[in-house]
Protein backbone atom coordinates (compact mmCIF):
# COMPACT_ATOMS: atom_id res chain seq x y z
CA UNK A 1 0.00 0.00 0.00
CA UNK A 2 3.21 2.05 0.79
CA UNK A 3 4.45 1.68 -2.83
CA UNK A 4 1.59 2.37 -4.39
CA UNK A 5 1.19 5.65 -2.37
CA UNK A 6 4.50 6.36 -3.72
CA UNK A 7 3.97 5.86 -7.12
CA UNK A 8 0.55 7.63 -6.95
CA UNK A 9 2.66 10.71 -5.77
CA UNK A 10 5.27 10.43 -7.90
CA UNK A 11 3.01 10.03 -10.79
CA UNK A 12 1.14 13.30 -10.38
CA UNK A 13 4.49 15.30 -10.14
CA UNK A 14 5.92 13.78 -12.75
CA UNK A 15 3.13 12.87 -15.30
CA UNK A 16 1.17 15.88 -16.83
CA UNK A 17 -1.81 13.63 -17.61
CA UNK A 18 -2.35 12.43 -13.93
CA UNK A 19 -0.87 16.12 -12.68
CA UNK A 20 -3.77 17.39 -14.21
CA UNK A 21 -6.52 15.14 -12.83
CA UNK A 22 -9.10 16.62 -10.05
CA UNK A 23 -11.67 15.56 -7.99
CA UNK A 24 -14.42 16.50 -10.89
CA UNK A 25 -12.78 15.10 -13.74
CA UNK A 26 -12.15 11.78 -11.62
CA UNK A 27 -15.84 10.89 -10.99
CA UNK A 28 -16.62 9.68 -14.62
CA UNK A 29 -13.19 7.17 -14.21
CA UNK A 30 -14.64 5.88 -10.77
CA UNK A 31 -17.98 5.31 -11.56
CA UNK A 32 -16.79 3.39 -14.98
CA UNK A 33 -14.74 1.04 -12.73
CA UNK A 34 -17.45 0.26 -10.30
CA UNK A 35 -19.53 -0.85 -13.39
CA UNK A 36 -16.06 -3.24 -14.75
CA UNK A 37 -15.89 -4.99 -11.09
CA UNK A 38 -20.08 -5.63 -10.50
CA UNK A 39 -19.31 -6.70 -14.43
CA UNK A 40 -16.41 -9.24 -13.62
CA UNK A 41 -18.27 -10.45 -10.30
CA UNK A 42 -21.73 -11.35 -12.24
CA UNK A 43 -20.12 -13.01 -15.22
CA UNK A 44 -18.10 -14.93 -12.92
CA UNK A 45 -14.75 -13.82 -14.06
CA UNK A 46 -13.26 -14.53 -10.71
CA UNK A 47 -9.63 -13.42 -12.12
CA UNK A 48 -10.69 -10.42 -13.10
CA UNK A 49 -11.80 -9.05 -9.40
CA UNK A 50 -8.43 -8.65 -8.12
CA UNK A 51 -7.49 -6.46 -10.80
CA UNK A 52 -10.78 -4.53 -10.97
CA UNK A 53 -10.26 -3.91 -7.14
CA UNK A 54 -7.36 -2.49 -8.15
CA UNK A 55 -8.68 0.37 -10.21
CA UNK A 56 -11.11 1.19 -7.59
CA UNK A 57 -8.52 1.29 -5.40
CA UNK A 58 -6.73 3.67 -7.35
CA UNK A 59 -9.27 6.17 -7.45
CA UNK A 60 -9.33 6.17 -3.74
CA UNK A 61 -5.34 6.64 -3.66
CA UNK A 62 -5.63 9.45 -5.96
CA UNK A 63 -8.78 11.27 -4.71
CA UNK A 64 -6.43 11.01 -1.50
CA UNK A 65 -3.65 12.45 -2.64
CA UNK A 66 -5.50 15.10 -3.90
CA UNK A 67 -6.61 16.15 -0.62
CA UNK A 68 -3.37 15.72 0.60
CA UNK A 69 -1.99 18.30 -1.59
CA UNK A 70 -4.49 21.08 -0.87
CA UNK A 71 -3.92 20.07 3.37
CA UNK A 72 -7.06 18.61 3.77
CA UNK A 73 -6.14 14.67 4.25
CA UNK A 74 -4.39 11.62 3.22
CA UNK A 75 -4.80 8.20 2.28
CA UNK A 76 -3.67 7.20 6.27
CA UNK A 77 -6.70 9.48 7.13
CA UNK A 78 -9.12 7.75 4.84
CA UNK A 79 -8.60 4.49 6.28
CA UNK A 80 -8.28 5.49 9.69
CA UNK A 81 -11.93 7.18 9.14
CA UNK A 82 -12.85 4.32 8.17
CA UNK A 83 -11.96 1.54 10.86
CA UNK A 84 -13.31 4.19 13.30
CA UNK A 85 -16.67 3.97 11.67
CA UNK A 86 -16.77 -0.04 11.12
CA UNK A 87 -16.22 -0.36 14.99
CA UNK A 88 -18.38 2.70 15.83
CA UNK A 89 -21.00 1.25 14.08
CA UNK A 90 -20.72 -2.26 14.81
CA UNK A 91 -20.88 -2.54 18.50
CA UNK A 92 -22.23 -5.86 18.49
CA UNK A 93 -18.70 -7.06 17.35
CA UNK A 94 -16.91 -4.30 18.71
CA UNK A 95 -16.32 -2.60 22.10
CA UNK A 96 -15.69 1.29 21.80
CA UNK A 97 -11.80 1.06 21.95
CA UNK A 98 -11.70 -1.35 19.14
CA UNK A 99 -11.72 -4.66 21.27
CA UNK A 100 -13.40 -7.76 20.23
CA UNK A 101 -17.09 -8.08 22.67
CA UNK A 102 -16.60 -11.46 24.47
CA UNK A 103 -19.57 -12.67 22.62
CA UNK A 104 -21.71 -12.38 19.48
CA UNK A 105 -25.39 -13.07 19.92
CA UNK A 106 -26.74 -10.39 17.88
CA UNK A 107 -29.30 -11.23 14.95
CA UNK A 108 -29.60 -9.90 11.47
CA UNK A 109 -32.45 -7.97 12.42
CA UNK A 110 -30.83 -6.54 15.10
CA UNK A 111 -27.40 -5.45 13.71
CA UNK A 112 -29.54 -3.76 11.23
CA UNK A 113 -31.18 -1.74 13.52
CA UNK A 114 -28.38 -0.98 15.53
CA UNK A 115 -26.30 0.07 12.18
CA UNK A 116 -29.30 2.68 11.49
CA UNK A 117 -29.80 3.79 15.11
CA UNK A 118 -26.16 4.85 15.25
CA UNK A 119 -25.77 6.35 11.77
CA UNK A 120 -28.65 8.47 12.49
CA UNK A 121 -26.96 9.58 15.89
CA UNK A 122 -24.39 10.56 13.68
CA UNK A 123 -26.42 12.72 11.27
CA UNK A 124 -28.17 14.38 14.22
CA UNK A 125 -24.36 14.95 15.75
CA UNK A 126 -23.46 16.73 12.48
CA UNK A 127 -23.62 20.70 11.90
CA UNK A 128 -26.63 21.05 10.27
CA UNK A 129 -25.30 22.35 6.14
CA UNK A 130 -27.64 24.60 4.29
CA UNK A 131 -30.61 22.97 2.79
CA UNK A 132 -30.71 22.09 -0.65
CA UNK A 133 -33.88 21.37 -2.67
CA UNK A 134 -34.46 17.68 -3.57
CA UNK A 135 -31.61 16.52 -1.06
CA UNK A 136 -32.84 14.34 2.03
CA UNK A 137 -32.36 16.19 5.48
CA UNK A 138 -30.01 14.79 8.12
CA UNK A 139 -33.11 13.67 9.94
CA UNK A 140 -34.60 11.57 7.13
CA UNK A 141 -34.20 8.27 6.73
CA UNK A 142 -32.93 8.74 2.80
CA UNK A 143 -30.12 10.87 4.32
CA UNK A 144 -26.78 9.86 2.90
CA UNK A 145 -28.65 8.22 -0.84
CA UNK A 146 -26.45 9.62 -3.75
CA UNK A 147 -28.52 11.52 -6.00
CA UNK A 148 -26.48 10.06 -8.81
CA UNK A 149 -27.15 6.62 -8.58
CA UNK A 150 -28.89 4.85 -11.49
CA UNK A 151 -32.92 5.05 -10.60
CA UNK A 152 -33.48 1.85 -9.76
CA UNK A 153 -30.84 1.08 -7.73
CA UNK A 154 -32.03 4.83 -5.91
CA UNK A 155 -35.60 3.21 -6.07
CA UNK A 156 -34.32 -0.07 -4.38
CA UNK A 157 -32.42 1.73 -1.66
CA UNK A 158 -35.49 4.34 -0.83
CA UNK A 159 -37.31 1.15 -0.40
CA UNK A 160 -35.04 -1.09 2.19
CA UNK A 161 -34.50 2.49 3.76
CA UNK A 162 -38.23 3.20 4.11
CA UNK A 163 -39.03 -0.78 5.58
CA UNK A 164 -36.75 0.02 8.00
CA UNK A 165 -38.32 3.24 9.03
CA UNK A 166 -41.99 1.62 8.99
CA UNK A 167 -42.55 3.54 5.96
CA UNK A 168 -45.73 2.27 3.71
CA UNK A 169 -44.67 1.47 0.64
CA UNK A 170 -45.57 2.61 -2.53
CA UNK A 171 -48.74 0.64 -3.98
CA UNK A 172 -47.91 -1.01 -6.98
CA UNK A 173 -49.63 0.46 -10.05
CA UNK A 174 -48.94 -2.93 -11.79
CA UNK A 175 -48.71 -6.21 -10.05
CA UNK A 176 -46.37 -8.79 -11.68
CA UNK A 177 -47.62 -11.42 -12.55
CA UNK A 178 -47.82 -14.62 -10.27
CA UNK A 179 -45.12 -16.35 -12.41
CA UNK A 180 -41.87 -13.94 -11.92
CA UNK A 181 -40.00 -15.55 -9.13
CA UNK A 182 -36.24 -15.10 -10.18
CA UNK A 183 -34.84 -12.22 -11.41
CA UNK A 184 -33.83 -13.49 -15.35
CA UNK A 185 -38.25 -13.18 -15.41
CA UNK A 186 -37.82 -9.74 -13.35
CA UNK A 187 -35.68 -8.70 -16.05
CA UNK A 188 -37.35 -9.08 -19.11
CA UNK A 189 -40.84 -7.44 -17.12
CA UNK A 190 -38.48 -4.33 -16.52
CA UNK A 191 -36.86 -4.91 -19.85
CA UNK A 192 -40.46 -4.15 -21.35
CA UNK A 193 -41.17 -1.55 -18.98
CA UNK A 194 -38.67 0.47 -20.58
CA UNK A 195 -39.25 -1.40 -24.27
CA UNK A 196 -43.32 0.61 -23.15
CA UNK A 197 -41.87 3.44 -22.00
CA UNK A 198 -39.59 3.96 -25.21
CA UNK A 199 -42.21 3.70 -27.81
CA UNK A 200 -44.51 6.24 -25.88
CA UNK A 201 -41.57 8.76 -26.13
CA UNK A 202 -40.84 8.62 -22.13
CA UNK A 203 -37.88 8.31 -20.14
CA UNK A 204 -37.79 5.14 -18.09
CA UNK A 205 -34.72 6.37 -16.02
CA UNK A 206 -36.13 10.26 -15.64
CA UNK A 207 -39.51 9.07 -15.06
CA UNK A 208 -38.51 6.34 -11.93
CA UNK A 209 -35.87 9.14 -10.58
CA UNK A 210 -39.07 11.57 -10.78
CA UNK A 211 -40.79 8.93 -8.53
CA UNK A 212 -38.71 7.62 -6.38
CA UNK A 213 -37.76 11.53 -5.14
CA UNK A 214 -41.37 12.30 -4.63
CA UNK A 215 -41.60 9.65 -2.78
CA UNK A 216 -38.52 10.63 -0.64
CA UNK A 217 -40.23 14.02 -0.37
CA UNK A 218 -43.32 12.81 1.21
CA UNK A 219 -41.83 10.61 3.76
Amino acid sequence: MARLVGVVAALREHCPWTGALTHDSLTTYLLEESYELIEAIETGHSDQISGELGDILLQVVLHARLAQESGQFDVADVARGLSDKMIRRSPHVFHPDGTLQSSFPATIEEIEASWERVKAEERAAEELAIPVVGIAQPDSPFAGIPRSLPALAMAQKSLERAARAGLGAVPPAVHLAEHVETEDELGKVLFGVVQAAQERGLDAERALRLAVLSFQAEN
